[in-house]
């Protein structure tokens, strides 16, 4: 085999597979209840950016920048689960894609009730 790499084509990720990486991350990661949904959505889907529930992501110059809405268990530390979250994204981006993560910003936008609303049977 030669030296000289061979030109087989290309390879493109949907941002649509960076969005489930991210989403199946969070959703996987201990402290965090769900993901939250942001008005600002449908605008940045005007301006070319990739928007699904509580994830936004940009993709600029071959790199990654990620943002994303939660609400926390109630008992999370909130700074370490940010923290873990930034960590584990990036990773999981880098490893699956092979993408470069410039930057994920993590966004708690709220603590879960530790009891669940009680249904109201009529």
């Amino acid at each position: 085999m030669s030296a000289k790499e061979e030109n087989l084509g290309t390879v493109t990720v949907a941002s649509d597979v960076l969005v489930q990486i991210v989403r199946l991350t969070a959703l996987a990661t201990p402290g965090v209840a769900r993901l939250v949904p942001r008005f600002q959505a449908s605008m940045r889907r005007l301006f070319g950016g990739k928007t699904a529930e509580g994830i936004d992501i940009e993709i600029e110059d071959h790199s990654v920048a990620i943002d994303m809405y939660i609400v926390a268990e109630p008992d999370a530390q909130m700074l370490t689960l940010g923290q873990t979250l930034q960590r584990e994204i990036s990773r999981a981006v880098q490893d699956v894609v092979g993408m470069p993560v410039k930057q994920v910003n993590v966004h708690i936008e709220d603590v879960a009730d530790r009891v669940p609303p009680e249904s109201t049977l009529e």
